[in-house]
């Protein structure tokens, strides 16, 4: 079962359709969408600032997603505000930054205060994006820190498209064992 703590006064807010893995922490301030599926061993913690998940978006396994505090010179802080069908893969770290719709990260990248990645946008895995960077919309970037590497393909735009319905579908399946137990 997952565990979902409130703080602060406020406490996750999870759509029904939405899938959320045992083993999984929601801390605080977060809100997740119809049909998002946050994975086995997540921690979502919006204690200090909100997380916002769209609808479809799938935050994978053993990833951490947290926000950035209010102080001088920028009393908002950064909150986590991730759109629809984004797809962040396994063991990624993903900090007060916007992942707008579409939005692509790869497995164990990190993703840093005030950053942004456009829709239709790639940051490789393994790679690092700076604090206040952003990823235009079409473009693919790596490294560490990561730089613009080449505009993506349309094949590869259709193979986020065809993720996101893999992660719909795969986290139903999983909604239903994990209610079987």
């Amino acid at each position: 079962m997952a565990q979902l703590i409130s703080f602060g006064g406020k406490a996750p807010r999870i759509d029904p359709a939405a899938f959320v893995a045992p083993g999984a922490t929601l801390i605080g301030d977060v809100e997740i969408g119809p049909e998002a599926s946050i994975w086995y061993g997540c921690v979502l913690r919006g204690d200090v600032n909100r997380i916002r998940i769209g609808a479809r978006t799938n935050i994978q396994d053993g990833s951490v997603i947290h926000v950035d505090s209010p102080k001088p010179g920028h009393p908002g802080g950064h909150p986590t505000i991730i759109g629809e069908e984004v797809l962040i893969g396994h063991l990624a770290m993903v900090h007060g930054c916007i992942l707008h719709d579409r939005a692509f990260v790869g497995l164990g990248s990190i993703v840093m205060d005030g950053c942004e990645i456009e829709s239709e946008a790639m940051l490789a895995a393994g790679a690092m994006l700076t604090p206040g960077k952003r990823i235009p919309s079409g473009q693919l970037w790596a490294g560490r820190p990561a730089k613009y590497v080449r505009n993506l393909s349309r094949e590869e735009l259709e193979g986020q498209r065809q993720g996101v319905a893999h992660y719909v579908a795969l986290a139903k399946a999983h909604s239903e064992a994990t209610k079987a137990r």
